[in-house]
């Protein structure tokens, strides 16, 4: 019997070291990220970010981190704002990204090439994927869009056609 309880006795001792470990670290994990609300007018009218990561990289494109860092590992979410008339072409990016239209008529297709037959409007409260590595384009209409991206960074935008990068030294 002294036996069998000085063999048990370990794995409980480990078990209960792996429970607390495991607790502290969820602990941990919930306070790393901030309460926060906001509203879509607050969303608006909030300040921008000059970092373009996980964007289109155009002129007047502009972003907002909400929550982590889509430059480095882990779990981010963008506030994408892109202004009227704007037309992004096809592009992708190295992460599985998930969004949600918050404002505006978002319009998005699939697909190497920009193709206006393809663009699917998406009105606010939408939901949209854009997986890893999969081509995506979109343009706006009369009204600037607002779109919510979460994903798994780090993220990037290459485009399918490098002379359509705003960075490229074609375009400059």
């Amino acid at each position: 019997m002294f036996t069998q309880l000085m063999l048990i006795r370990p794995k409980v001792t480990r078990f209960t070291a792996a429970a607390v470990f495991l607790s502290a670290a969820s602990a941990a994990t919930a306070q790393s990220l901030p309460e926060m609300r906001m509203t879509p007018a607050e969303i608006r009218s909030s300040a921008l970010d000059s970092n373009q990561i996980g964007s289109s990289g155009l002129p007047g494109v502009h972003t907002k981190v909400v929550s982590g860092d889509p430059s480095k590992a882990g779990f981010y979410t963008i506030l994408l704002f892109v202004p009227a008339h704007t037309t992004i072409q096809a592009h992708s990016h190295r992460d599985h990204r998930m969004a949600t239209v918050v404002s505006g008529e978002w319009r998005l297709g699939y697909g190497n090439h920009f193709d206006e037959k393809s663009l699917k409007i998406l009105p606010p409260g939408s939901v949209y994927s854009e997986p890893g590595g999969d081509n995506h384009f979109a343009r706006t209409d009369a009204d600037a869009v607002i779109v919510a991206i979460s994903g798994n960074g780090p993220t990037d935008t290459h485009y399918f056609n490098p002379a359509d990068d705003p960075k490229s030294s074609a375009k400059k």
